[in-house]
């Protein structure tokens, strides 16, 4: 028993890659970030992406007029889609790059509104939203600082949590890196990609996750795709 758990933690992705996305480095040019955004934009259009979100948002029970919080917005895609729904959605991030292409994204929908804000101090009272949603966005946080961001969306959200991911796997690196590189039309999306995978949480850990910030699962989108969609609540 001991030689298997020894052999299983040898394994290729047994443990989180550590290795820095580029979009996380600062060192992208205005048009890089751009280049990128949308790429993620179209990959978001994929099969565990925006449909998988809405999916898990709904299952939380949010009305047709519910609002909702993303948090690490990127071009603010997800949010302009759920405004199709019918629900008002605030878009925060940090990066004042990504900050610039999601202002211009939604400009013109007015049930979307973008707010720079840290995840883990979120500038909203208790209970603010009904949903706090997060996409492509726990795999860049070390465990105790996704652990300080999912508390800060429960905090925030009456209903529930939605953390929309990759998950790592063998198979998940492989579609991700097909998907990057077939999708993918700037070089950021297709080494990032290849890094978000190696970075990701299998879904036991993000499950270890949600149950050290208060959290448990109360529905999760097909979990054997890349991709994966989990709505979770107050435990």
């Amino acid at each position: 028993m001991r030689a298997l758990t020894v052999l299983r933690h040898r394994l290729p992705l047994a443990a989180r890659a550590d290795a820095d996305e580029l979009l996380d480095s600062g060192s992208l040019t205005p048009t890089e970030v751009e280049a990128n955004l949308a790429d993620l934009a179209r990959l978001n259009r994929l099969p565990g992406g925006t449909g998988a979100s809405v999916a898990a948002i709904r299952r939380l029970g949010a009305g047709r007029t519910a609002s909702v919080l993303d948090v690490g917005t990127g071009a603010a895609d997800m949010p302009i889609a759920f405004a199709g729904h019918g629900w008002r959605t605030a878009a925060v991030d940090t990066n004042p790059q990504v900050l610039r292409v999601a202002r211009r994204a939604a400009e013109r929908h007015e049930h979307v509104e973008v707010h720079e804000a840290d995840a883990r101090a979120l500038p909203f009272p208790d209970r603010a939203f009904e949903v706090a949603h997060s996409s492509l966005l726990v795999h860049h946080l070390a465990p105790a600082e996704a652990i300080s961001v999912l508390r800060e969306m429960s905090r925030v959200a009456s209903l529930g949590v939605v953390v929309n991911d990759l998950r790592r796997g063998v198979f998940p690196l492989a579609a991700t890196a097909v998907s990057a590189v077939v999708l993918g039309r700037s070089r950021v999306t297709r080494i990032d990609g290849i890094r978000s995978a190696r970075r990701a949480y299998t879904l036991d850990e993000l499950d270890d996750l949600l149950a050290a910030a208060g959290l448990r699962r109360a529905w999760r989108s097909a979990g054997w795709m890349p991709r994966v969609a989990t709505a979770a609540v107050a435990a």
